[in-house]
């Protein structure tokens, strides 16, 4: 009983403080005078230094789903559907969810590894003691960085997964450039893709947010360090799952699915 009542109050003080941390960041926000330069620098590390890594993985995503679904559609004599079936699953779950899931891995490990090392040095104390607010500077850029860069990263994604497919389906079968992309786009709407943006900005809030918190408040030396770029990883990539999970009860209600 022990054991449980600690790890309930963990938990507790872990949203507490989390959502103490997210309502002090839109606070920040709010104050004049943004870091444009280091926003654009952190855009930088977070979104073009992560494209190859996406780019590649979207590319065998398309690729392998397109190889692994044309036999099942055969066997039922509908494989005149799979650029449409390919389509839909990767602009609606696919794509989004393992692009943002890429991003949990490197941009919240790399945020709370950074962020813990400069908690343990003493770094961040000391641009405190300099009169620097090193929230806005170190947190606020990082946040709104990921959270512009993974539906960026994920619109890229889905082009390169879409093109992945197109080969996949020429792979055992024969399908013209136009046919393909007809039939994909036909049977895509704007139901298809506006969830599938949104809900990348919530997943690039979250992954943003979950990094800076776990680096922000390290403690315990170069221990604390490793475990806070553990944990990130491993809490973002939770919140992508649960937050998809919202996204998809959300649409079903409007009536968007």
């Amino acid at each position: 009983m022990d054991s449980i009542k600690n790890l309930e109050s963990d938990f507790l003080k872990e949203v507490g403080g989390i959502s103490r941390f997210i309502a002090r960041f839109f606070l920040e926000v709010m104050k004049p005078k943004q870091e444009w330069d280091e926003w654009i620098n952190q855009c930088y590390w977070v979104g073009y230094k992560s494209l190859t890594l996406v780019s590649v993985t979207a590319f065998i995503m398309g690729l392998v789903l397109t190889i692994q679904s044309r036999p099942t559609l055969v066997e039922f004599g509908a494989a005149s559907l799979l650029p449409a079936m390919v389509s839909v699953s990767l602009v609606r779950v696919i794509t989004p969810v393992i692009t943002s899931l890429i991003c949990a891995g490197k941009m919240a490990s790399g945020m709370g590894a950074e962020l813990g090392s400069m908690r343990v040095t003493e770094q961040i104390d000391a641009m405190e003691v300099s009169g620097t607010n090193p929230f806005k500077y170190l947190i606020v850029t990082r946040v709104l960085a990921s959270t512009v860069m993974v539906p960026i990263l994920s619109l890229l994604a889905i082009a390169i997964s879409l093109y992945g497919g197109f080969l996949g389906t020429n792979i055992r079968g024969e399908v013209s450039w136009t046919l393909y992309w007809f039939q994909a786009y036909d049977a895509l709407s704007f139901g298809d893709f506006i969830p599938s943006l949104v809900k990348t900005i919530f997943f690039g809030f979250a992954i943003g947010t979950v990094g800076c918190y776990k680096g922000y408040t390290s403690q315990k030396g170069t221990e604390g360090v490793g475990r806070s770029a553990t944990t990130a990883v491993v809490v973002a990539s939770l919140l992508v799952f649960v937050l998809d999970l919202i996204a998809v009860q959300i649409t079903d209600i409007l009536g968007l699915t």
